[in-house]
Order: C-alpha cells, then sequence, then structure tokens
C-alpha cells in the first residue's frame, strides 16, 4: 500500500513541474531556403530554414511572419511552411 501511495505521489508531483520543453515547432517543407521573423517579447529574431529542416522556438508565446502573413502563436503548435506560405496546426 505505501509503494502505491509513493507511485501515485510521484506521478502528482511530475505532473505538476512546470513544462519547459514545450515549444512551438516549425518545419519548412518548401525546396528553397525560407526566412521567418520571431518576435517575442517585443525582440526580433530571423530563423532561416533550408529546404526540410525543422526548429523548435516561441516558448511562451510569439509572433511568427513569413512574407507580411503573421500569425500568432502560444508555444504548442506545428508551424508547415508549404508553397512560400504558413500553415499553423
Amino acid at each position: 500500500m505505501k509503494k502505491l501511495m509513493f507511485l501515485i505521489a510521484s506521478v502528482v508531483a511530475v505532473a505538476a513541474l512546470p513544462s519547459a520543453g514545450i515549444a512551438a515547432s516549425i518545419v519548412n517543407n518548401d525546396a528553397e531556403t525560407r526566412t521567418v521573423i520571431v518576435t517575442d517579447g517585443g525582440n526580433q529574431q530571423e530563423l532561416s530554414l533550408g529546404a526540410g529542416e525543422s526548429a523548435d522556438f516561441c516558448q511562451h508565446g510569439c509572433f511568427v511572419t513569413l512574407q507580411g502573413d503573421r500569425q500568432t502563436l502560444l508555444g504548442t503548435e506545428t508551424v508547415e511552411i508549404k508553397g512560400g506560405r504558413m500553415l499553423v496546426r
């Protein structure tokens, strides 16, 4: 019984931890390099992705812009670049 209570307490404690590993991800499915502008906390940064490359970014919410198309992200989405446009899932 003590082992079961310890197991339950451990699961609850781990579930309560902040999930610092969660971030939005982006993948470039185009044949050419694409550069997006990520605005996070008022700071802008360019993120260049070659053909087929992917990256994790935007852990706490941000704006991401590609060729004038601006999207608001919470940090849990998957962004796919296809045909020069962003698809947010």
